[in-house]
């Protein structure tokens, strides 16, 4: 625990814009400086000026610069990434649960930005887009081309303005225009409820300031509704991430005091650093332990853990450290596979450089890069089965991801597998939108919650016969 308390500041492990990552923002730049390749810099130098000079038209200094610096960060890998002024402000932003936008979760696909998930009650929930809508314009600027965060900084702005977005609903094979009235939007990233006498299910959506006291009010209150209970779903499905230190608190709320939850590794001493189920490592910036008041019992209650491939980061360390001490079943699909830490270092009082520094390992030692947590049980969407599973986009589809600790391999059936899939979500497109709509989780058609109460009561789960181990695929460069 020593070199952890080198780390000024605080770790985060989440999604900015659908951008999954973990990270350790530090208070102050590294003191050493790696010595400089002067010939390269002369060539920089070179171009900096000749760009100046004959370009067809003047070209801003700081633009200059600062699309110099972009460019060497993002040919690393898909999660480290320079903040100019807006977008560090906007990703601090992003942790706090509040942030003035529409309410969207994004990713890029094919060029485009699609609409990873609506934050429930935002105005884009309001206005009616749905997970999957892709958005080809925003305003009158076509998003072809344009970077994650070029996008993100034109979808927010001032509350109370207005953002135009073209949208391609792929399902049902049209597109139309949605204006929305931006606001600050505030997320509740903790559901739950008693599902029938000595079964309960808690949902987190996300992992952020908040989230550690909303679920243990929201736990509290479950046992106060039912203090004998017998089992409890831990819901972490398509959740991307967010605090580190609010997945080791969820996940000490439920291990025993001192079991690890998650380990980092990397090149740096820092980044050295072991996590465990004590207050000194989940209670950031909190006077007081906020686990205290939860119930003994919690510690023993049989518990089913459900993930897909949505789930990502944080929710992979909760997952992992709960399989990896035996604590929970671990039930769905294979998770995102997002295994790496990025630190957060200030470059001057306004910009900083968020930087891949390590990778993060289970308690067991596993890395989870580019392949994900291995549920105990697989488990379907539907009770249909899981078609479009296959059409996920995971760690390790993104370019330039890093790799795990064993040998890439390639998966010649996947290709087939997707364009069937594809084929599928075509012909379903014919079908009426009410029937396409996927249930509610934590509702009553909520296939995999019904699967893993049945594994709570002792009662046969109807196990998935076509999900299958993905292997870590070729990387692409």
């Amino acid at each position: 625990m020593s070199q952890k308390s080198k780390i000024a500041g605080w770790i985060a492990v989440g999604a900015l814009a659908g951008a999954l990552t973990t990270v350790s923002l530090q208070t102050v730049a590294r003191g050493t400086l790696a010595p400089l390749p002067l010939e390269q810099l002369q060539q920089l130098a070179a171009v900096f000026s000749l760009i100046k000079t004959d370009y067809v038209e003047p070209v801003d200094e700081k633009k200059l610069i600062t699309d110099a610096i972009s460019g060497m960060v993002s040919g690393l890998d898909p999660h480290s990434q320079y903040f100019d002024k807006k977008s560090f402000k906007e990703f601090r932003e992003g942790t706090t649960g509040r942030f003035v936008g529409v309410g969207i979760e994004i990713t890029q696909e094919d060029g485009l930005v699609k609409v990873v998930s609506p934050i429930e009650g935002s105005p884009a929930d309001k206005a009616g887009l749905k997970s999957g809508d892709l958005i080809t314009k925003v305003d009158d600027t076509a998003v072809k081309g344009m970077s994650l965060n070029d996008a993100v900084k034109r979808i927010r702005g001032e509350p109370g303005t207005q953002v135009r977005f073209t949208v391609w609903r792929r399902d049902e094979d049209r597109t139309f225009p949605v204006t929305i009235t931006r606001e600050e939007i505030r997320t509740q990233s903790v559901k739950g409820k008693v599902m029938e006498p000595g079964y309960a299910w808690i949902r987190v959506s996300q992992f952020q300031d908040r989230t550690v006291e909303d679920f243990v009010a929201k736990l509290d209150e479950i046992y106060k509704k039912d203090p004998n209970l017998k089992g409890l779903v831990l819901d972490l499905r398509n959740d991307p991430g967010g605090l580190l230190d609010a997945a080791v608190a969820v996940s000490a709320a439920f291990l025993p005091e001192g079991a690890t939850v998650v380990t980092t590794n990397g090149q740096i001493e820092e980044s050295k650093a072991i996590y465990k189920a004590l207050p000194e490592d989940y209670m950031r910036r909190r006077g007081a332990d906020p686990l205290a008041s939860l119930p003994a019992a919690l510690k023993k209650v049989p518990l089913v853990v459900l993930v897909n491939g949505g789930s990502a980061s944080a929710s992979e360390i909760v997952a992992g450290a709960l399989q990896d001490n035996k604590r929970a079943v671990i039930m769905g699909s294979q998770t995102f596979g997002k295994g790496s830490v990025q630190t957060v270092r200030p470059l001057g009082p306004d910009t900083a450089l968020k930087l891949t520094t390590a990778r993060y390992y289970t308690p067991s030692g596993r890395t989870i890069q580019a392949k994900g947590i291995v549920p105990d049980i697989m488990v379907d969407d539907t009770a249909e089965g899981s078609p479009f599973a296959v059409l996920r986009m995971r760690e390790a589809d993104l370019e330039h991801h890093l790799s795990g600790s064993g040998p890439e391999v390639t998966d010649p059936a996947l290709a087939k597998e997707r364009e069937d899939a594809l084929k599928k979500l075509e012909a379903d497109a014919r079908k009426p939108a009410a029937e396409r709509r996927p249930p509610e989780y934590g509702s009553d058609k909520d296939f995999p919650l019904e699967q893993a109460l049945a594994k709570l009561k002792g009662q046969p789960v109807k196990v998935s016969t076509t999900l299958v181990e993905r292997k870590e695929e070729s990387k692409t460069e």
